[in-house]
């Protein structure tokens, strides 16, 4: 077996051997190892902290950007706004998108989701409106409602959730 010489680093040291599994590694004391160590942790730390504040910045921007409205006119017509930073905002361009003389709002959305159904037979017929936390049971209460006022074959027409709805 043919020997390399003994090298010492950081306060160990290890020898190899060219031909053979001879090695032999004295490990560093604690200290030297934080020493080794202190500048990934220190980056470790600021791009955690970094990361953190980042993902704060994206919440408070969605929460700030959460409101939203649904208004609905006569034969399927309809207009929809969300993520908007007031309900003024959101109202006022629910309203713009909604073609027809007989467009109001129905529901204003704060964190949650709006939904509208029409008889997809007949459109000028029966519709339905709902809202609530969850896009599931806000669909199935705009299904419902279009039933209850004489919808035989109700589907959705459009929904949304604004921000976390």
């Amino acid at each position: 077996m043919i020997a390399m010489p003994t090298h010492r680093l950081a306060g160990g040291t290890f020898s190899l051997a060219l031909f053979g599994s001879c090695c032999s590694v004295r490990h560093l004391g604690s200290e030297a190892m934080t020493e080794i160590y202190k500048p990934a942790i220190r980056a470790f730390v600021v791009a955690s902290l970094l990361l953190a504040t980042a993902m704060l910045m994206f919440v408070a921007v969605n929460t700030a950007r959460a409101a939203g409205a649904l208004a609905i006119g006569s034969c399927g017509a309809f207009g929809e706004a969300y993520d908007f930073a007031t309900v003024a905002e959101a109202r006022q361009t629910a309203l713009s998108k909604c073609h027809g003389p007989t467009c109001r709002i129905v529901t204003v959305a704060r964190r949650g989701c709006a939904a509208f159904a029409i008889d997809f037979k007949d459109p000028c017929a029966a519709s339905g409106w709902g809202e609530g936390p969850r896009l599931g049971g806000t669909q199935n209460a705009a299904l419902e409602a279009c039933y209850q006022h004489g919808g035989k074959d109700c589907v959705i027409r459009t929904f949304f959730c604004d921000a976390r709805g």
